[in-house]
């Protein structure tokens, strides 16, 4: 029979995306199965802003076989416990969106539903004290689950921070050593097959034709080839998630580094800070409708830790996604597949996730539209209801003191996010759909940290005395307080662990 195995794949684009489809396939496909090129210009600059991740990162770095401590050396590291949001629901207010567990379960309901009757009554602490990664964030302390019985240090859940052209160019390192070819090169030209509308090649500014079976676009917002040559179309969201500008700027480590992330409300927008080993990073998201670019700059620059270490960056996008990401042999990766301001650190999971889905589906010549249906399905599915997660930031809001805000609490919302408001407010229901990114502690997090109350809680709770339920719930706070009490400061565990070289620390 003839070999009908894709023979060669060409990625578009270097940056965080690029390279990690470079590395992944790399790793999956080897050396034997295909050749696979990347081309990349060092004249055209990546955004690199993407720093801070979610657990799911794991997963790819298991995936590619990285020693963890090497990893966050190498990238100047840290770890992230969950996000911190200040003024969101309302001016003064802060909470945590924490990764793992809340509590722990009881007659098999969840744990939330004991806390939402306690904490109604006023007869319960906050959330936050009987989550360890909020407590622990809060703190400023950080170690890996160990082997400890039911204890919640054997189940820490957490992701990284890390300075993201530093990562690329470690995953460059990791492709190039198994056998990808990387082509410096500026592409000029996208030729189609005139009879089907395939790519058939690009040519690059020397003059040179790179060929292949199948092309990876990680080119960036302007999507060369996904958009520009193929013409696929996207879907604006921007009248749900109205920033559409941001700026950013590195600054001076001043303390140490916080193990979590921390997302600021402003009056149009909202401000990142990421802490590295060696920096902080920073960015302030906004929309041009509301503010300008020099008082948007001007608010992020007055509220840095410490003295900036570059001039600020600005970005412009709009937010939205492909309406197709796999169109006949072009697959989408990154930025040119679609953005979500990073308002969850889901950029980086998002190329992960639809590298994970190509490898599933991976195609032969054929390129059967069945499966470039199943991948489009998946992918739509993802990317809508995490949008529906930021949304649900901007519009669950009592704040009323700029015309932003009275925009984003007045706005109508997607149906799907309506009815999950609604289950909540109605009866502390929430309801994971199918396999959406972000499960139900997740949404009890952000819902309640934003300023929504339940009035109700399932009725099977009811079934324990209330006095048990005190019981219960204070015994698993002390468990969490103490369980705390026993992780080494963040700064303290990464010094013994994992501390960057010294030689990297005027890296950007």
């Amino acid at each position: 029979m003839p070999d009908n195995r894709i023979q060669k794949v060409l990625i578009v684009g270097g940056g965080t995306a690029g390279w990690m489809a470079a590395a992944a396939m790399a790793k999956v496909l080897k050396n034997d199965y295909c050749e696979i090129q990347l081309v990349e210009s060092d004249s055209i600059g990546t955004v690199g802003v993407g720093e801070a991740t979610i657990p799911q990162i794991q997963l790819f770095n298991r995936l590619l076989g990285l020693d963890e401590n090497e990893f966050i050396r190498k990238t100047q590291g840290t770890f992230k416990l969950g996000i911190e949001f200040v003024n969101w629901g309302r001016l003064g207010d802060r909470y945590i969106h924490a990764f793992g567990e809340v509590g722990k379960d009881m007659e098999a309901i969840q744990f939330y539903h004991y806390w939402l009757k306690m904490y109604a009554e006023g007869e319960a602490r906050d959330i936050d004290a009987y989550t360890l990664n909020s407590l622990a964030a809060k703190e400023g302390r950080f170690m890996r689950p160990v082997e400890a019985g039911n204890s919640p240090l054997s189940n820490i859940a957490y992701a990284f921070h890390f300075d993201a052209t530093l990562y690329a160019m470690f995953l460059r390192d990791f492709a190039v050593e198994r056998g990808v070819h990387r082509r410096e090169g500026k592409i000029t030209d996208v030729r189609l097959n005139p009879d089907n509308g395939f790519i058939d090649s690009v040519q690059l500014e020397d003059g040179e034709t790179l060929e292949a079976d199948l092309f990876i676009d990680c080119s960036g917002f302007r999507g060369l080839l996904i958009e520009e040559a193929m013409k696929t179309g996207y879907d604006d969201w921007s009248h749900w998630l109205p920033c559409d500008r941001a700026v950013a700027v590195p600054c001076e480590k001043v303390g140490p580094a916080t193990p979590y992330t921390r997302s600021t409300a402003h009056s149009a927008g909202w401000q990142w800070r990421i802490p590295l080993q060696h920096r902080t990073g920073n960015g302030h998201v906004y929309c041009s409708q509301y503010i300008s670019d020099d008082e948007a700059a001007s608010t992020l620059l007055k509220n840095l830790d410490g003295e900036p270490l570059a001039d600020p960056k600005f970005l412009k996008f709009t937010t939205g996604k492909r309406k197709k990401f796999w169109n006949k042999n072009c697959v989408a990766l990154g930025l040119a597949s679609g953005f979500m301001e990073p308002l969850e650190s889901t950029s980086i999971h998002l190329v992960q996730s639809g590298i994970a889905k190509l490898m599933s589906l991976f195609p032969n010549r054929d390129f059967d539209q069945e499966d470039i249906d199943e991948y489009n399905r998946q992918a739509h599915f993802e990317f809508d209801r995490i949008r529906d997660f930021l949304i649900a930031h901007y519009c669950i809001t009592e704040r009323d003191d700029s015309d932003f805000w009275n925009y984003c609490r007045t706005m109508s919302i997607p149906e799907s996010l309506q009815r999950k408001i609604d289950q909540y407010r109605k009866n502390g229901r929430i309801f994971r759909d199918s396999d959406e990114l972000f499960n139900d502690l997740s949404w009890l997090e952000v819902m309640h940290g934003q300023g929504l109350r339940a009035k109700g809680y399932h009725p099977i709770v009811d079934t324990l005395p209330k006095e048990e339920i005190a019981r219960r719930l204070e015994g698993i706070r002390q468990v969490i307080a103490k369980s705390v009490e026993y992780m080494p400061p963040h700064e303290q565990y990464i010094a013994e662990n994992c501390p960057a070289e010294k030689k990297e620390m005027g890296s950007r």
